[in-house]
């Protein structure tokens, strides 16, 4: 049976689009499908000041485009269709979308991670209405503002700098003594003259009547509660990974896919890439490396699949 594709790439963040100009670029034929627009985590990214080759800040909508760009003119093709299912028959896998079924030889699972809910009363309600996870799409709502970001990770001090560049009121919380960011995030956070740190501090609730007016923090060493007025509330506080369409492959602990350093998974003929698969760092330049071997990993598998059916 010839399939449809010789490669099908499922998400096109960083390491979907990387994922795809190697596979075009050895000559295969790759079909992205993104259910949303091209980008994933890209577009959450205001200055990206830490990928190779771009010494100023460069915003993540901008390099998304030229990965893209890129993509296509070796000949990748993308469609915005929704996967819902992979399956493997014999030596073909076949993708269920919303605009029918197709086959190939080989898939890559790109589909990165979602942000990970607190769960605290409020969060839902206020969604949309003063609760936020993404600071580039709603920070700018909020100018001149108090602003509460939650979280101690990358992600939250990356975002709570570009909050502070909107109002000189943000509180930051973080539940344990010390961030868990990189130390350059970090350190640029606990500068900031528009940014209050408190450690050992949760969130606990969200109020307010159409949208947030304050929230019940706790202060978790002296096991004491008390209300803060916030405007606005942005969480940070991990992603959880994008792995439903994937029957029978291995996770991890946290739900991640786990494979080798080939980006090869329990699956023969099935890769992952980028923030849905378990990795020790989630970073642009990575997602991007990883889809780059699981490319050419790919290729190899399908070069021994083809040279077998001429023997």
């Amino acid at each position: 049976m010839q399939p449809d594709k010789d490669l099908i790439i499922i998400g096109a963040g960083a390491a979907g689009l990387a994922a795809a100009q190697y596979g075009a670029r050895a000559n295969l034929s790759v079909l992205v499908l993104e259910e949303l627009a091209s980008g994933g985590q890209f577009l959450l990214i205001d200055n990206l000041e830490n990928y190779p080759g771009y010494p100023d800040p460069v915003s993540g909508t901008d390099l998304s485009q030229k990965f893209e760009e890129q993509a296509l003119k070796f000949g990748a093709e993308i469609k915005n269709w929704s996967a819902h299912s992979v399956t493997k028959n014999k030596e073909i896998f076949q993708v269920q979308t919303d605009n029918g079924d197709l086959t190939a030889y080989t898939v890559i699972i790109a589909t990165g991670a979602k942000h990970r809910m607190l769960g605290v009363p409020g969060e839902k309600e206020f969604s949309g209405h003063g609760v936020s996870y993404c600071a580039t799409c709603d920070g700018p709502f909020f100018r001149d503002k108090r602003i509460l970001v939650v979280g101690g990770g990358d992600a939250a001090c990356d975002e709570a700098s570009f909050l502070a560049n909107l109002t000189d009121k943000v509180l930051m919380i973080h539940r344990r003594s010390r961030f868990r960011a990189q130390r350059a995030l970090a350190v640029r956070v606990l500068k900031s003259p528009h940014i209050e740190v408190r450690f050992n501090t949760e969130l606990k609730e969200i109020k307010g009547s159409v949208k947030v007016e304050r929230v019940t923090l706790l202060n978790n060493k002296e096991n004491r509660k008390y209300p803060e007025k916030v405007e606005a509330v942005f969480l940070f506080i991990g992603s959880t990974p994008q792995t439903q369409a994937i029957a029978g492959v291995a996770l991890d602990d946290a739900g991640y896919i786990v494979t080798n350093q080939r980006m090869e998974t329990n699956i023969e003929g099935l890769y992952a890439v980028g923030d849905v698969r378990s990795t020790p760092f989630r970073q642009v330049v990575v997602a991007a490396g990883e889809g780059a071997i699981a490319a050419h990993t790919a290729s190899q598998y399908i070069d021994d699949i083809k040279g077998e059916s001429y023997n």
